[in-house]
C-alpha cells in the first residue's frame, strides 16, 4: 500500500468533483474546493474519520469492498479504479499482458491497411510495428532503444518528438501522456519499467512533474489530432483504435476526412513515401 500516493490521489479526485456531479446541493456558504471529506465518506458508506485518516496517510489498508465503495463515491473511471486498487495493494481485474511480439490478429489488419497510416503500440507506448504510410507520415518510431522506446518518455525528453505536433497542442498532449503513463504504472505487466520511466522523467522534466501531480489517469486516445509533416505541413486526422482482447497492444489507424486538403496530402504521401518533395 502506497499511503502517500493514495492520499494525494484521493484528495485530487475529491477536489475534482462538484456537489452537482454526485447529486448534492452546492449550498451558499461552500468554501471547500470540490467535495468535503464527510460527503465522500457518506457516499462511500464509511465514517468521516476513517476517510480523513486515508487522506492523512494514517489509515489502515482498505478492504476490496471499501476500495470499490471509494471508486464509486469518487465517480472514478475504470482506469482510475484500477489505479486506486493498485495504490491500495489489491489486484485489479487483469486487462494487460505485456508482449513484444505483435499480435497476429493486429498484424493481419495492419498488413491490409495500405491507404491509411497505422501503427501498433504496446501498453507502454512502444511502437511495435508501422505500415509504410505511417512511417512516411511520422518517421520510423520503431528505431528507438531503451527507455526511449516509450513515446511517454520521448515526449518529455526528446524535442524532435514534438516537431510532429503544433505547439498549441503540446499542453494537451503532455497531460494525455502523463495520464496514460499513470494508468500503465499499476496496470502494466512490467511495473518496474514503468516505474523507471516515471522516476527518470521526474528527474529530467519539470513539465512532466507538473502534469504528473494532477493525478489524472486514463487510457484515452485523441479522437482527432493534427500532425505536422516536415514537407507537406499540417495534416488533420481522425484516430480509430483497436485493442487486443487483453488490451496489451493497440492498433491505431489515422484517417482524414474525404475531400479535405488533409486527405489529398495523405494520398500524395502514399505515392511518394520517403521521397523529398523539395531539394
Amino acid at each position: 500500500m502506497d499511503k502517500k500516493e493514495l492520499a494525494q490521489f484521493l484528495r485530487r479526485r475529491r477536489e475534482a468533483l462538484r456537489p452537482r456531479d454526485v447529486g448534492l446541493a452546492e449550498g451558499p456558504r461552500r468554501r471547500t474546493q470540490g467535495l468535503r471529506r464527510e460527503e465522500v465518506a457518506h457516499l462511500a458508506g464509511m465514517s468521516t474519520d476513517y476517510y480523513a485518516r486515508l487522506e492523512q496517510q494514517r489509515g489502515p489498508q482498505p478492504s476490496v469492498q471499501i476500495a470499490t465503495a471509494l471508486a464509486r463515491a469518487l465517480r472514478l473511471t475504470l482506469d482510475e479504479r484500477d489505479h486506486l486498487f493498485g495504490l491500495i495493494g489489491h489486484n485489479a481485474p487483469a486487462r494487460f499482458h505485456r508482449l513484444e511480439h505483435v499480435s497476429p490478429t493486429l498484424m493481419r489488419v495492419l498488413d491490409r491497411l495500405d491507404d491509411a497510416p497505422a501503427l501498433v503500440l504496446s501498453d507502454l507506448a512502444d511502437t511495435l510495428a508501422m505500415n509504410p504510410l505511417a512511417t512516411a507520415l511520422m518517421g520510423d518510431q520503431t528505431r528507438h532503444t531503451g527507455l526511449a522506446r516509450s513515446a511517454y518518455y520521448r515526449w518529455f525528453t526528446d524535442p524532435a518528438e514534438r516537431l510532429y505536433y503544433p505547439e498549441e497542442d503540446h499542453p494537451r498532449h503532455s497531460r494525455t501522456q502523463a495520464a496514460r503513463l499513470r494508468a500503465a504504472l499499476t496496470a502494466d505487466s512490467d511495473p518496474p519499467r514503468a516505474a523507471r520511466i516515471v522516476a527518470e522523467l521526474q528527474e529530467r522534466s519539470p513539465e512532466f512533474v507538473r502534469a504528473w501531480e494532477r493525478q489524472e489517469v486514463a487510457q484515452r486516445y485523441d479522437d482527432s489530432k493534427t500532425i505536422l509533416h516536415p514537407e507537406l505541413g499540417r495534416i488533420d486526422v481522425d484516430c480509430q483504435v483497436l485493442f487486443t482482447e487483453n488490451r496489451a497492444q493497440t492498433l491505431i489507424v489515422l484517417t482524414a476526412r474525404p475531400g479535405t486538403e488533409s486527405q489529398s496530402k495523405l494520398d500524395l504521401l502514399s505515392v511518394i513515401g520517403h521521397q523529398q518533395l523539395t531539394p
